[in-house]
């Protein structure tokens, strides 16, 4: 992961956890671990000595150490909207035994039933005073006593929900964690949504809390799959143009960009655990959930993915090219954004969960990484963009992008066409061309152009001057080798396939995404 370049793992859950009855009576377990019962207590199923929890513990706080001596911080994902016990017909294991009506949302008409405002069966009530201080509790003792430095909350709407569910972004448990002297200062992340009524809140979480931001996905699966065949069809037929897919790489202002919040709010991603892998978004119509053991009803049946004419594995090579060209361009979008982008494990790599988009239950290759089956030109691909990201701090600006009519001293930023002219209103909802081409400029550093290409078909790009290119998507560079292998070049230095300067009017390939600096 260091040699990779990122500087942040995000665990799914590592507390206690039980698997469902239904599971149990498929013979399968909760891989994913979101069904907590000790909020204070790894889960031994992770450790090399699950029979002793204490060296358990013991074990995960040397990961930690060893993590961050690397440079790597550790970021956990939490459940505190839900609890293993379930629906009113689940088991009685903690809570619902000590003070049930005190620890759960109750139906206010029926106290004999659980709000399932999680989709879990019940729903913390966070709102209550000694709900939240068990909460403030658990998660100081994992800063304290554990060593993360930070947390992902999963359904993160469910903990600002107040007594009659309405969410508020001012909830007392948020203004606990901002004022709490352990709590905050550490990484807060929040999955914006939950299953009950106005659920959807991305954008609307308060101080320092970051937010995965599905427009993102949404916005870079459309722009790239739009002309791709074998589109799922139930899934949102609209066109991303440029105005909206300008809008989601430039760290979604229409939703972030208020009560101080910075670019770094918008968490960008293309796939999580939950949903396809990158790999399966281009090589899948439709789910395949069967080995889940619910005859393909669970997931999501309208995630935006394409197969390309052949549903699944082929050794079609020019149905595998235009994947594998799509596959690479995302990527090169997702880590050329501005805001915090997250990498799914795997997708580095080019893992495929066979078209599974819901492996919640399958502790099974389907979801494990396999080292040994390496996709070496997205491996090149993504060790390269980051390391662009991380040498020019345009790539990565954590203010607001300055007008004209603010200081000079900030950096800016211009959109222009692939005639090199800069976009005018009504070339924003252009449906039929979508090329974007952005230009970054800063008093201290060179210029870096950045340009998007989603059609399928090649086209001209005009430059003004001269300009050196340093990554080019539709590279087929397989000379990383295994997962152990350096950057096969320096930072500064592109491949040596890539011609040296470019100027005047040149062919951009079909699908690509390239980045040049200016000379």
């Amino acid at each position: 992961f260091q040699r990779l370049g990122v500087t942040t793992l995000s665990l799914l859950p590592v507390h206690y956890a039980l698997d469902e009855p239904h599971l149990v009576r498929l013979g399968k377990s909760n891989y994913w671990g979101y069904n907590t019962l000790g909020f204070c207590c790894v889960d031994p199923r992770w450790s090399c000595t699950p029979e002793d929890t204490a060296a358990a513990t013991e074990e995960f706080r040397q990961m930690v150490r060893n993590l961050h001596a690397a440079g790597l911080e550790v970021v956990i994902d939490v459940v505190y909207n839900h609890t293993a016990e379930g629906g009113e017909d689940g088991p009685t294991l903690s809570f619902r035994g000590l003070d049930n009506a005190s620890w759960y949302r109750l139906m206010p008409e029926d106290h004999s039933r659980c709000e399932n405002l999680s989709g879990c069966g019940n729903t913390l009530a966070v709102w209550q005073p000694h709900v939240s201080q068990f909460v403030l509790d658990s998660l100081r003792h994992w800063v304290l006593e554990m060593g993360v430095d930070g947390f992902r909350f999963d359904l993160a709407a469910t903990l600002g929900r107040g007594r009659h569910q309405a969410f508020q972004p001012d909830a007392a448990f948020f203004t606990a964690l901002r004022q709490d002297p352990v709590l905050a200062d550490v990484h807060l992340i929040a999955e914006p949504w939950d299953s009950g009524p106005d659920g959807y809140q991305v954008g609307r979480f308060p101080g320092a809390f970051m937010d995965w931001n599905d427009r993102f996905r949404d916005a870079v699966r459309g722009y790239w799959l739009h002309e791709a065949p074998g589109r799922n069809h139930r899934a949102d037929p609209r066109v991303v143009t440029r105005g909206e897919f300008a809008r989601r790489l430039a760290a979604s202002n229409d939703l972030f960009h208020h009560s101080q919040r910075r670019p770094s709010a918008s968490v960008n991603f293309i796939t999580a655990h939950d949903g396809f892998a990158l790999r399966d978004v281009v090589s899948y119509h439709r789910k395949h959930n069967l080995a889940n053991g619910e005859d393909n009803r669970d997931g999501r049946d309208n995630e935006l993915s394409a197969n390309f004419g052949v549903e699944g594995a082929t050794d079609d090579a020019q149905v595998n090219r235009h994947r594998a060209l799509v596959q690479r361009a995302m990527m090169a979008t997702l880590l050329l954004s501005q805001g915090t982008p997250m990498l799914t494990a795997g997708d580095e790599i080019g893992k495929t969960q066979r078209g599974n988009n819901n492996a919640y239950c399958q502790d099974a290759p389907v979801s494990w990484l396999d080292w040994a089956q390496v996709d070496k030109a997205m491996l090149a691909l993504v060790q390269r963009t980051l390391a662009l990201r991380a040498e020019h701090e345009c790539l990565r600006h954590d203010q607001w992008f300055a007008d004209h009519a603010q200081e000079d001293q900030l950096p800016r930023v211009r959109w222009l066409g692939l005639d090199g002219q800069p976009l005018q209103g009504h070339d924003w909802h252009d449906e039929h061309h979508r090329s974007l081409v952005v230009v970054y400029t800063a008093p201290s550093s060179p210029a870096l152009m950045v340009v998007f290409h989603p059609h399928d078909h090649e086209a001209p790009l005009k430059l003004e001057g001269a300009w050196r290119r340093v990554l080019d998507s539709t590279e087929d560079d397989a000379s990383v080798g295994a997962m152990t292998a350096p950057l096969v070049y320096p930072q500064s230095s592109p491949p040596s396939q890539l011609p040296s300067v470019l100027s005047g009017t040149v062919t951009l390939p079909a699908r690509s995404v390239w980045v040049l600096q200016a000379l």
